[in-house]
């Protein structure tokens, strides 16, 4: 029995909904993401692997996983359509490209704090203080084949990491939510740490002083639901972009009984609340409120 793979490739898919590679070599092509608007490709696709990853949404996977989502279609709905495909292109050829090998996976070699002067002159350039990220994150140096590298890593839930430097935006296995329980009614709710962060320094605080979750991904709201819905209030610092608002929307859908402030519209100019932080951003920033911290 064929698998999707066998019958067409990722690039020809691609390709057949009308979107064009801005630059690509071989095995790899960067295209404008089809799941959302945006003017700078970040949508990223393996050809030899048949992956895709939007750096944009911080999701991926494999070409059977967007056509369900780019079609609404369930997996077997979506065999079907990408074998109709091939089948109307009998001249198909794939893609030259080089020899198949093994990717290695990503080690971690080495957890610590934060010293590298280019890491800390990283966060100035985002406008967080380094000490802030200093409580919450540390400096991971992690190898993937015989290259090593070295990023502010962020932990999760699972004991994964979310990666960040100049170069690189990623992260470990296993992939999940990050929470702090402080036993309280009201929780935050951001969508990367570095908003987390942004909210952090601006309120002088070395770590969240009530409960907090950070999604590392809009993917992941449900894994969040559950420590959610044990409060009466929560403070949605998401993305000003049709995912964040989709996020917002399926939160307030899935708790109905929670008092759900879009806290977004305080940096509504800004793409997320960590722009609006940056050095070469021009910031309107909200009092805060003497007497209760939020």
């Amino acid at each position: 029995m064929k698998t999707p793979s066998d019958c067409i490739g990722i690039r020809e898919y691609l390709l057949r909904r009308g979107l064009q590679p801005h630059r690509e070599t071989a095995t790899h092509g960067m295209f404008l993401s089809p799941l959302r608007k945006e003017r700078t490709p970040s949508f990223s696709v393996r050809y030899d692997k048949g992956l895709w990853y939007d750096f944009g949404l911080g999701e991926g996977g494999t070409l059977l996983q967007l056509v369900m989502r780019l079609e609404g279609c369930g997996m077997a709905e979506a065999i079907r359509r990408l074998r109709k495909g091939a089948a109307n292109e009998a001249s198909y050829q794939p893609l030259p490209t080089a020899s198949p090998r093994k990717d290695s996976p990503m080690q971690i070699l080495g957890v610590g704090e934060i010293r590298h002067p280019a890491l800390i002159g990283y966060l100035r350039e985002r406008g967080i203080d380094p000490t802030v990220a200093g409580a919450l994150c540390r400096e991971i140096h992690y190898a993937v084949g015989e290259r090593s590298f070295f990023a502010i890593g962020f932990r999760n839930d699972a004991g994964g990491w979310e990666l960040r430097s100049p170069q690189f935006k990623g992260s470990s296995a296993p992939k999940n939510i990050t929470t702090f329980d402080r036993h309280g009614d009201t929780a935050l709710l951001f969508e990367g740490f570095f908003d987390l962060l942004s909210y952090l320094t601006l309120q002088h605080e070395p770590e969240p002083a009530v409960d907090t979750a950070v999604l590392n991904s809009v993917v992941n709201l449900p894994r969040a639901l559950p420590f959610l819905a044990r409060h009466a209030t929560i403070h949605a610092f998401l993305d000003n972009d049709e995912a964040g608002h989709l996020t917002l929307e399926r939160l307030r859908n899935a708790l109905p009984g929670a008092t759900v402030i879009d806290r977004a519209e305080s940096y509504r100019t800004h793409k997320d609340l960590n722009e609006s932080l940056r050095p070469s951003a021009k910031v309107s920033r909200t009092p805060r409120r003497r007497g209760r911290k939020l």
